[in-house]
């Protein structure tokens, strides 16, 4: 079984290392790079993984998950660069979950002709619920696509694109996606508590009915819109608020939400890809 380095010990790696040991990979096939000595240990205690406090120590891996801030991943990709050059390391397939940051970058910070994966997770990963988007450059063979995927399969569902840029489209639809739903979820409750019902029912009601919603969207071969129209009585309560959300020009709202999240994290790019 390939070995797996991480580098950063939060919460989107500790989700990855729950679930990949959920998935039957083994606490020695893998290490995990964290600066800071209390979670360090935590992280030890918890999963029984061998830790260190150097990057580089993770150069002997098979596969290295960038796993911290984006603002740190240049330094960081220096700090590997430098100490596998001329040193007879292996070369990796390098895993990258910060956000923002594109692969040409991190190659070039790397020292050109990696391998490397970009993905782009969500939170729910952490309750090995997420959709996680990936695209792999050039210099990642067929094999190392499937320990990717594997790998992220392990904290939710998996998709593949082929150009890089569609990753903004998914950092707004499933990367950012889930603070969509906390709000209209928000809204519904407040929504609930302004015609009567008391903050623990509307809260109730409103975190149940989405997990209702959701679980029918994916548990079925029926698309959402085709759902809706199922609940929609010609008529019917449902129809009004229906129509409410329409005559707001919903989709439309959507849509720009959407684009604004899209835009944000291409200029995000840019900044964070400058030197």
């Amino acid at each position: 079984m390939s070995t797996i380095g991480f580098i950063g010990g939060g919460n989107m790696a500790g989700s990855l290392i729950g679930g990949l040991l959920n998935a039957g990979y083994t606490a020695s096939d893998m290490m995990i790079s964290e600066p800071d000595e209390a979670r360090r240990q935590a992280l030890k205690e918890r999963y029984r993984i061998n830790t260190c406090g150097d990057n580089t120590d993770t150069l002997g891996c098979d596969i290295i998950i960038l796993a911290v801030k984006p603002q740190l991943l240049k330094m960081i990709c220096s700090q590997l660069a430098q100490a596998s050059d001329g040193n007879g390391h292996k070369q990796p397939l390098f895993i990258s979950i910060a956000a923002g940051v594109r692969s040409t970058d991190i190659d070039r910070w790397l020292g050109q002709n990696h391998a490397i994966v970009r993905c782009m997770p969500n939170t729910p990963a952490l309750l090995q619920c997420g959709a996680s988007g990936l695209f792999a450059n050039e210099s990642v063979n067929n094999i190392q696509k499937q320990q990717a995927e594997k790998i992220l399969q392990a904290v939710g569902s998996v998709v593949w694109v082929d150009d890089e840029d569609q990753l903004n489209a998914v950092t707004a639809v499933s990367g950012s996606g889930p603070a969509y739903f906390f709000l209209m979820m928000e809204a519904m409750q407040q929504a609930g508590e302004a015609l009567g019902l008391s903050h623990d029912v509307a809260q109730h009601l409103v975190l149940q009915t989405a997990l209702g919603a959701a679980r029918m969207a994916t548990e079925s071969d029926i698309s959402p819109e085709e759902l809706r129209r199922r609940v929609t009585s010609k008529g019917g309560t449902t129809e009004q608020a229906i129509l409410s959300f329409q005559s707001a020009d919903f989709q439309q709202v959507v849509l720009d939400a959407l684009k604004a999240a899209n835009d944000r994290s291409i200029s995000l790019a840019d900044e964070l890809g400058s030197d």
